[in-house]
């Protein structure tokens, strides 16, 4: 249980990093905020993986899982950046 939860916590924060990568710019936004929107962009690609995939789990990397799950964070990150971004 304690190791699905630290599990899920690096797997968010490989997710959220990566997601902040392939956006151009600067994010204004921390390290937790990085994380959180990391796993639930994960969860948002599993989910839509499960969708359109016929195969269960492959037992090795699933590659399109991943860029689905990528894709999905830095949607929420830029979501996220446009609500939070101060208005001038």
């Amino acid at each position: 249980m304690l190791g699905d939860i630290i599990g899920t916590i690096i797997f968010g924060a490989v997710i959220g990093v990566l997601a902040r990568l392939v956006i151009p710019g600067k994010q204004a936004m921390g390290w937790i905020i990085t994380v959180v929107l990391g796993i639930a962009g994960a969860l948002i690609g599993y989910w839509i993986w499960d969708l359109i995939s016929d195969k269960g789990d492959t037992g090795g990397i699933d590659w399109w899982r991943w860029i689905i799950s990528i894709a999905a964070a830095a949607l929420l990150t830029l979501g996220y950046t446009s609500l939070t971004r101060e208005k001038s």
